[in-house]
């Protein structure tokens, strides 16, 4: 049986768990997600503890076990906690500001892009060069992060462009006479 499938998920306080046969609802501060479920696995919940057990001893069940856990943990802790991605723009007169649900930048174009964000996330500027997306559904956080960057990817010779704030860019060296 998967490692990870083995492990149960312990659902905080102020979070509400409905599993039903075709998915899974987890309800909290930061909002709701929902996920259908796999039909190899079956969830049960023992006391504020979420099991997940392959229904047959296939590899596949046993795969699908760990990962519907692994996505069933990221959803409790998504609508209990949130999480979050920061972007760093780096260049002269690169510019970033936050607008109800639009983020709107200025990045070395002749234009500004102004890149609309779906319902559930926001957006946020510190300052003028950081960028904080949160919500409580990691993958769509994640995805939006990667479509800002994707906008004005960091060049390698002078590093400048829309980067994660962990990201390490290696600059390439300069063509010698």
């Amino acid at each position: 049986m998967s490692r990870v499938g083995k492990m149960p998920v312990a659902v905080p306080q102020g979070v509400e768990v409905a599993i039903s046969a075709e998915q899974i609802s987890v309800k909290g501060a930061q909002g709701t997600l929902v996920r259908p479920v796999h039909p190899l696995v079956t969830i049960k919940n023992d006391g504020g503890k979420l099991s997940f057990v392959p229904v047959n001893e296939s590899a596949d069940a046993d795969s699908m076990s760990g990962t519907l856990r692994a996505l069933v943990a990221n959803m409790v802790s998504g609508v209990s906690k949130g999480f979050e991605r920061k972007l760093n723009l780096v260049g002269v007169g690169y510019r970033a500001q936050a607008q109800g649900q639009k983020l709107n930048l200025q990045i070395g174009f002749s234009h500004p892009v102004v890149k609309d964000m779906p319902a559930g996330i926001k957006v946020e500027c510190p300052t003028q060069t950081e960028i904080l997306i949160k919500g409580a559904d990691r993958q769509v956080v994640g995805q939006i992060a990667a479509e800002v960057r994707a906008i004005r990817p960091p060049e390698p010779y002078k590093g400048k462009g829309i980067r994660y704030s962990d990201e390490k860019v290696s600059l390439k060296e300069t063509k010698k006479k």
